[in-house]
């Protein structure tokens, strides 16, 4: 499993592809529940994508029951709301169906958002 840092690194090298490193991280995350890949905090970049991270581990620990890491609590929300799926029609869906963790810090996604198959 890849940890956190090496994700964000990957997505800094092709941000454009940035959904394919991103969710392979959630996928082994839920299979493996390996603390150590999210327990050191990577270097910011003051984006969006940290926000994103971040409120990912946060939802994805408290789906696993796990401690949530203190070091992404000091991480901020983003400047501007940010609706991940980039689509002017889903915006009030995705307003709706938000997770609250992810609307504390402006980010609006779709309720599949992290559904695999």
């Amino acid at each position: 499993m890849k940890s956190i840092i090496e994700v964000k690194n990957q997505i800094r090298q092709e941000p454009e592809y940035w959904q394919i490193p991103f969710m392979d991280f959630v996928d082994d995350f839920r299979r493996y529940k390996d603390i150590s890949a999210i327990d050191t905090p990577y270097k910011m970049d003051g984006d969006k994508m940290d926000a994103l991270s971040v409120e990912v581990i946060e939802y994805l620990c408290h789906e696993q029951d796990l401690e949530v890491p203190n070091w992404i609590f000091s991480v901020p929300a983003c400047q501007h709301p940010w609706f991940v799926a980039g689509i002017e029609n889903l915006k009030a869906i995705a307003l709706v169906e938000s997770p609250l963790e992810f609307r504390i810090r402006k980010i609006f996604v779709l309720e599949n958002f992290l559904y695999r198959v």
